[in-house]
């Protein structure tokens, strides 16, 4: 083995019975994720939401250069900020920056421009793409697979939060450069996602149509 590798660690031998098992559990829970918007203003710890971005911070990259940043907001003010800017670009989509067909697609989830959740909700996350960075903090490389790698980081995310027993609404309103600003990251950084997390609220409901998935055969073939 050369020196730039070490041996890998963190594998253990399952059994089959083993690793169905631990597959289906996984399976399980995650089955009942559902993206929320009534969220209960109840607390969650910082620590949690620490453990969780360090969960997305394990997921991989394109050259392994973690091209990811992510700002986690608790504070009042810059939450409604945050909301104001939101809003008023959600306002424009609605009123006819999105086609018809787009809107229809909307419809059986009862979206509109007014986003209280933003507020309502203890923790935003947004989450940004580096164009450029590399492996360590202040390298200036051209990152690789930018859109691939934080889509990944941002799954093991909103899977890590799951986990903890969190809700999560992956909020986009289009464009996303107040996100920026208002964070204060630099202009390198393009806005990804915002997340919204936070506990739901009692009696929160979500649409019928979100229960509907494909069947595994509808979604998969299998070559063998």
């Amino acid at each position: 083995m050369s020196g730039d590798h070490v041996p890998l660690e963190g594998y253990a031998e399952l059994t089959e019975e083993q690793m169905r098992q631990r597959s289906q559990s996984v399976l399980n829970r995650l089955k009942m994720r559902r993206t929320i918007r009534d969220f209960s203003d109840k607390p969650v710890p910082k620590d949690v939401i620490e453990t969780c971005l360090k969960v997305a911070g394990t997921a991989p990259s394109g050259a392994n250069h973690q091209p990811w940043f992510f700002v986690a907001i608790s504070n009042p003010d810059i939450k409604k900020q945050i909301r104001i800017a939101a809003e008023a670009e959600e306002a424009e989509f609605y009123a006819g920056r999105a086609s018809n067909e787009w809107l229809e697609a909307l419809t059986p989830l009862g979206t509109d421009e007014h986003k209280p959740f933003l507020e309502t909700a203890p923790w935003l996350i947004a989450v940004f793409a580096q164009r450029r960075g590399g492996e360590q903090t202040g390298q200036d490389k051209k990152n690789y697979y930018v859109t691939e790698s934080v889509g990944l980081a941002t799954g093991m995310l909103i899977t890590a939060l799951h986990a903890a027993g969190l809700g999560t609404l992956t909020h986009t309103p289009a464009p996303m450069g107040f996100l920026r600003e208002i964070c204060g990251r630099p202009d390198s950084e393009k806005p990804f996602v915002l997340l919204v997390v936070g506990h739901p609220a009692e009696g929160a409901t979500v649409p019928k149509h979100a229960l509907v998935k494909k069947e595994l055969a509808d979604i998969t073939t299998f070559i063998e």
